[in-house]
């Protein structure tokens, strides 16, 4: 049985924060605060910024662009999303998404259900802030990266050529 969902409340900048792929992440709600329904982050992508190409086997996610520019890949569709645009990501398809702007990006992200928070948590490094810079990648990253996801039903694809 889930547990009741709690009241939360954040001010700016506030919740644990991760960087992860060269991005730098922050949680808002976690599925244990939402009683099991729900998580959302908030996301800052530097200039290159992104995750590679993925399937999420289990969740939906949900994507509102705040600041900046963020171009996303969605199955064989490309969209350039502006401050405003919301993207539905639903499981199943493949999908990336990249800060090819020169300016950095935030994005809230809505998953459900909840269980992502987990996935970042064993994957990312803790920051000791949402303005914190992004740590570099490095092979040891990606390698964690590839052996934990197919335990939260991901599958890391190849980059496109």
């Amino acid at each position: 049985m889930a547990t009741p969902a709690q009241l939360i409340q954040l001010v700016p900048g506030e919740g644990p924060a991760f960087s992860a792929v060269g991005d730098v992440y922050r949680f808002l709600a976690t599925g244990e605060q939402t009683g099991g329904a729900y998580v959302l982050s908030e996301a800052r992508v530097l200039p290159g910024g992104g995750p590679p190409p993925h399937i999420h086997r289990r969740e939906d996610e949900g994507f509102f662009v705040l600041e900046g520019e963020i171009t996303f890949t969605l199955g064989d569709k490309r969209v350039v999303a502006k401050p405003g645009s919301f993207i539905q990501g639903p499981r199943d398809i493949p999908h990336a998404f990249k800060n090819e702007s020169n300016a950095p990006a935030r994005m809230l992200i809505l998953v459900t259900p909840p269980g992502f928070e987990k996935f970042m948590a064993e994957v990312a490094h803790p920051v000791p802030s949402f303005q914190s810079p992004p740590l570099p990648i490095t092979p040891a990253d990606i390698e964690k990266l590839l052996a934990v996801a197919p335990k939260y039903g991901i599958e890391i694809l190849p980059p496109p050529h």
